[in-house]
């Protein structure tokens, strides 16, 4: 199983944000929780139906979208020069 299949995104499971699959818990929460510089163990303490695989699935899931999100927004400042440019 690659890391990104235990991501779901379901419009029927938390109005299609991205969740751990087979569960409720959205990854903004996992990382909301790593960023409160709670460790991995402390936070599956709080969700024993999780595994530590679901954590980097989670972090690997919001780099990806990052850079998504970077390639887009380079994207429309080149076209917004291009723009403004005389």
């Amino acid at each position: 199983m690659e890391l990104l299949d235990r991501i779901e995104i379901n419009p029927r499971v938390y109005n299609g944000r991205p969740v751990i699959k087979g569960t409720r818990i959205p990854v903004s929460v996992l990382l909301e929780q790593l960023a409160e510089r709670k460790s991995w163990q402390t936070v599956l303490s709080g969700y024993p139906e999780l595994q530590e695989q679901d954590f980097q699935a989670a972090l690997h899931y919001a780099g990806m979208s990052l850079d998504h999100l970077r390639v887009r927004k380079r994207r429309s400042e080149e076209h917004t020069s291009e723009l403004q440019s005389p």
